[in-house]
């Protein structure tokens, strides 16, 4: 197999027309020519940090549409189907990808459960992560969120860091504004990168502490903006990574147009590609080819470097993608899902009056980050939500126990009527809900609870869902249909008066405990800064 076109040379940072060779899956000569012929070439395009459950599909149905994005490999950290169903959920990621001709890495899960101030339905123990990390499918530990942990050397997360340390295997960081002697002790038990720098001052402390900054342009957390600068000063210390993407945005870019972005501004072709090839296979130590003599023929044609539309996608010497189309088929494996609880009732979510003064969480557009705030509600003697300040009612039932779900109040929706649920809680993936109503919140879950999983729209008893039947949190359809009826559910929850861009993404944010500074969980409101529960109402 010949092809010709003008090769984009990463390593000598130099573009050239050439010949190229495949024979057994690899690239068996790359021939200079004098003349010009045909389109780009690159090395296929990795992203390398993402959580392939938040685009709601399956690894296969991912492939499907990643292909025609450019994308050949993905780093992708299990940890979201692992709080589920433990190291199964794992082995269920690994053999549904082995269904489709695209290169998955995947990490061991470090945090399940993320805290001990949640109910998951799985826990993977210094054993089971050891028990991972033999694997040859197992490519690092995944994200430490357990900083506090790290930090005061708790024995247990220190025991993991340590069997990867000796299986050789890099370890992935979560330290979201961590900074000074606790982000040195952090890196010095080991922690080589992080994803979750929102400043370029960070992200620098962290590079200056060595570690490698993954920039990540996902669908609730969009840090490209702030961090591009890094491409100036530290090429060689960046890679580019979705870390959450949920299916509608997926069906519209993936890498390839992070790229074409940074590259229409003005920064180095060379750089930026760079980050999403060679940087990636250099530090997790990737089978993936990089345009050279005896490397995998993993491969991307495009019209233009600066526009990245992808022609065809190649992986180890075969075309996965080409006229608009992937070349493979994907039949989903086995289904798995572990949902116990019941439906609940409206006097399940009440809250009667204990003082004048509670605790509310503000959420921000585009941020995981969120703020306390302290402030009144009207109601002698139950409390209720207020629209009028955009105040309203957030409620997370577990899914895994008859348990009484948690309730508190949230502002930043801009929600005027109506109620909108989901499984897809990270990381616990609890049954979460905000709404204006008590009556339509309650319906809104227990639609989630009859379809033991997926999301749901509701106001006035009409309703609207998308069912997640494997793990409560991903569907084996296509991308496109997924994503079609994703969009219309956010689109609906808009027209309620939501003013988050992604209210989905950002409301199964909502219960992510160690992203600072107050969230929810089936047990109560959680300070990240005290890594504690807390009570509703203030002294």
């Amino acid at each position: 197999m010949k092809l010709k076109g003008l090769i984009v040379d990463i390593h000598e940072r130099i573009i050239f027309p050439a010949i190229i060779t495949i024979k057994n899956g690899r690239i068996k000569s790359i021939e200079k020519k004098e003349i010009a012929e045909g389109n780009y070439i690159l090395p296929g395009l990795i992203d390398a940090h993402i959580h392939i459950e938040s685009s709601m599909v399956t690894p296969g149905s991912f492939a499907c549409e990643a292909v025609s994005r450019g994308t050949i490999g993905v780093v992708s950290d299990p940890h979201e189907i692992a709080n589920v169903l433990g190291t199964e959920g794992v082995n269920v990621m690994i053999e549904d990808g082995d269904r489709v001709p695209f290169k998955f890495w995947f990490g061991a899960p470090s945090c399940v459960p993320a805290t001990k101030y949640e109910t998951s339905g799985a826990a993977i123990n210094a054993s089971g992560v050891k028990e991972l990390l033999n694997r040859k499918e197992i490519k690092y530990l995944s994200e430490m969120m357990n900083y506090p942990g790290v930090i005061f050397r708790d024995n247990e997360v220190m025991e993991k860091i340590k069997i990867s340390i000796n299986r050789g295997k890099p370890i992935d960081g979560h330290a979201p504004g961590l900074t000074g002697e606790d982000l040195r002790k952090y890196v010095a038990a080991g922690i080589s990168t992080d994803h979750e720098c929102s400043t370029i001052e960070e992200a620098r402390e962290k590079i200056a502490l060595g570690m490698k900054i993954l920039i990540r342009e996902g669908s609730a957390a969009t840090n490209l903006d702030a961090l591009k600068e890094l491409y100036k000063t530290n090429p060689n210390d960046l890679m580019l990574c979705s870390d959450d993407l949920h299916p509608e945005m997926l069906k519209k870019r993936h890498i390839n147009k992070l790229i074409s972005k940074l590259v229409s501004e003005g920064y180095d072709l060379f750089d930026v590609v760079r980050s999403a090839t060679i940087n990636p296979v250099d530090h997790y130590g990737l089978e993936a080819g990089l345009l050279r003599i005896g490397d995998p023929a993993d491969f991307i044609i495009v019209d233009d470097p600066g526009k990245m539309n992808v022609l065809e996608t190649w992986i180890d010497g075969k075309i996965v993608f080409e006229k608009g189309k992937a070349t493979f088929k994907y039949k989903s494996g086995k289904s798995l899902n572990k949902f116990n609880c019941s439906e609940i009732k409206e006097e399940n979510i009440s809250i009667k009056a204990k003082g004048s003064k509670i605790r509310i969480i503000e959420a921000f557009d585009g941020e995981l980050l969120t703020k306390e705030i302290i402030g009144n509600l009207p109601g002698k003697d139950f409390i209720e939500p207020d629209k009028k300040t955009d105040i309203l009612k957030i409620v997370v039932k577990d899914r895994y126990n008859d348990a009484p779900p948690a309730v508190g109040f949230i502002k930043g929706f801009g929600l005027k009527k109506g109620a909108f649920s989901s499984s897809v809680a990270h990381d616990s993936h609890n049954i979460i809900c905000i709404g204006t109503t008590d009556s339509d919140i309650v319906a809104a879950i227990n639609e989630v609870v009859k379809m033991k999983g997926g999301l749901a729209v509701v106001h006035e008893g009409n309703a609207e869902t998308l069912r997640l039947p494997i793990a409560g949190i991903m569907s084996d359809k296509p991308v496109s249909e997924v994503a079609d009826k994703y969009e219309s559910l956010s689109s609906l929850v808009k027209s309620f008066g939501c003013k988050m861009s992604a209210p989905f993404m950002t409301l199964s944010f909502m219960a992510l405990l160690v992203i600072p500074e107050l969230k929810l969980s089936d047990k109560g409101l959680f300070d990240g800064r005290k890594f504690g529960l807390v009570p509703l109402f203030v002294d």
